[in-house]
């Protein structure tokens, strides 16, 4: 192309050439302006999640810093300020070590190292210095990685010790005052099991202390006749008078009589005491140390302490093993018994000839009980919620739904467990399993 000299004259440009230009010119223009739109939606966009970034950053309760490969802070956030005291923000290119004891600054640089070479997030417990003093952090070091996965800094995220003990030891409260409630409830529970045994227990500790009361009657008659003679023999009467007063009183007899009496009062008080001994240890809270025991015998009283207290014609029948030795808690464990005893009885209470067996073997390395009815059986849906607190197949006021649910914690308490081993429409059977111990 050959250039113009200042002396040529300009050539016209045809029409064709002007659209060209225009047209060409309102293509950049259009695209300038669509640019400029992006543009300013892309910042909008930047400016939302700026925003976004510094309300969640100065929402988080725990101390929030981040740093890079030299240990020099970027940036703070979360609770910073509240958390270390700080009224001013910190000056730019500060060191992470500005904010630290020596001794947490040597730790809290190990862990940093160790998080950036390997990748890997750590938790460490270090002090961080506040108007008041260091105050102990448990810190959260994780690295921060860019694009190609290498390591640029790290990120802490701290929260005051004295925060997390304090809800430790609320949690430890807590749970201090559930199992409190626990044992509460196990002991209602008993007390509930001795309010139903209350008719039975009257009719036990009747017939002996009737008995001892009718032989104190016949000593105190014995002993009136022993006064008489012997008032006579201190009056001086003579041999034959004494003989006639003698015969008179039957004395002879009376002491045939009397050891039958003393044997007689001794026998009713002893089971007098017998069944207070065993009132003494149903109602025990069960706290003691675990001794070995005969689940066996246990299982026994606890039978036969239900039967007492129930209207219904059970009878209770004994197979297996005739010992079975664990390590347990005999008076919890009678609990157990007492409860899958009266669950049972209460399930035949329509059935023709009821009958509740008892039956222990040992089983490696384990005692283990069966107690088993002909009643009914249980639903499969009742089967699955059976042991669930509160939940009961009995009417209203007949029970509490507690029985089966405390039943099994006294039994996982004890080292065991208890279950469901069958049921059907031939009844059903809990099995109780507890550690088994040296028989000698």
């Amino acid at each position: 192309m050959t250039a113009l000299t200042p002396d040529e004259p300009l050539q016209a440009f045809d029409d064709q050439t002007w659209r060209d230009v225009v047209a060409a010119m309102d293509r950049t223009y259009s695209e300038l302006v669509d640019y400029q739109e992006r543009l300013e939606a892309q910042n909008r966009e930047l400016d939302e999640m700026r925003q976004f970034m510094g309300s969640v950053l100065s929402s988080i309760s725990e101390l929030l810093i981040v740093v890079d490969r030299t240990l020099t802070i970027e940036r703070t956030g979360g609770a910073f300020s509240a958390i270390l005291g700080l009224e001013t923000a910190l000056e730019p290119d500060t060191p992470l070590g500005a904010l630290l004891d020596a001794k947490a600054d040597t730790v809290l640089r190990g862990v940093i190292t160790e998080a950036m070479r390997d990748r890997r997030p750590r938790v460490v417990e270090v002090g961080f210095l506040t108007p008041d003093g260091p105050t102990p952090l448990e810190v959260s070091v994780s690295p921060r990685l860019d694009q190609r996965g290498r390591s640029q800094g790290v990120v802490l995220v701290g929260r005051p010790l004295g925060e997390l003990r304090n809800a430790y030891r609320e949690l430890e409260a807590s749970h201090t005052a559930l199992q409190n409630a626990q044992a509460q409830l196990v002991q209602h529970e008993k007390l509930a099991s001795l309010g139903r045994l209350v008719a039975g227990v009257a009719h036990e500790l009747n017939n002996p202390i009737s008995f001892v009361y009718a032989n104190t009657h016949a000593l105190e008659k014995y002993t009136r006749r022993f006064e008489t003679y012997f008032d006579a023999v201190q009056a001086g009467k003579s041999r034959p008078e004494l003989v006639a007063l003698r015969d008179e009183l039957k004395l002879d007899r009376t002491v045939k009589n009397l050891r039958g009496a003393i044997d007689g009062a001794k026998d009713g008080a002893e089971r007098v005491r017998d069944i207070v001994e065993d009132l003494r240890r149903l109602s025990a809270d069960g706290s003691g140390e675990k001794v070995r025991f005969d689940v066996v015998q246990t299982a026994r009283t606890a039978a036969d302490w239900v039967v007492r207290g129930t209207k219904t014609p059970v009878r209770i029948a004994v197979y297996g093993a005739e010992q079975a030795c664990a390590i347990g808690n005999p008076g919890h464990v009678q609990q157990i018994v007492m409860n899958l005893v009266q669950n049972a009885i209460d399930a035949l209470a329509d059935t023709t000839d009821p009958l509740v067996t008892l039956s222990a073997k040992e089983h490696e390395g384990k005692a283990v009980l069966q107690v088993t009815d002909n009643g009914p059986g249980i639903s499969n849906t009742d089967a699955t919620a059976i042991f669930d607190p509160f939940f009961t197949t009995k009417p209203v006021g007949k029970g509490t739904g507690l029985g089966l649910s405390i039943s099994q914690k006294i039994a996982q308490e004890n080292g065991g467990t208890l279950t469901l081993a069958r049921t059907g429409p031939d009844g059903s059977c809990f099995e109780l399993s507890l550690p088994a111990g040296d028989p000698e």
